[in-house]
């Protein structure tokens, strides 16, 4: 079945602003997720990697791209289909706390 990444982004004034009882429901649709083996978790702090020819290891900290709502999260999800994992990710907190989730097609080689 074919994988996919998503990124949650949002921000605590975007998760205190939506209903509670939406963001309950939420939360319980990721834990149900868990349940059926998603690998799901909170983004920590981003760390850049780079090693130009394999020559000149290089470490900074922070994110190299940017947004207006800070990375909450990531999944590993599968799908029959982009159109199904894009049903998946909509319940999810990012999704209906005024954030937003990316969806990446994930190509194993």
């Amino acid at each position: 079945m074919p994988k996919f990444v998503t990124i949650g982004y949002g921000d605590r004034a975007g998760y205190d602003r939506t209903a509670a009882a939406l963001r309950d429901a939420a939360h319980a649709h990721d834990a149900e997720l868990r349940a059926r083996g998603v690998l799901m978790g909170i983004a920590g702090a981003p760390v850049q990697v780079r090693n130009a020819n394999a020559a000149h290891l290089e470490k900074r900290d922070g994110p190299f791209m940017s947004s207006s709502l800070p990375v909450a999260g990531f999944a590993v999800i599968e799908a029959a289909d982009l159109a199904e994992a894009v049903e998946i990710v909509s319940l999810t907190p990012c999704a209906v706390a005024h954030g937003v989730v990316e969806v990446w097609p994930l190509e194993i080689p």
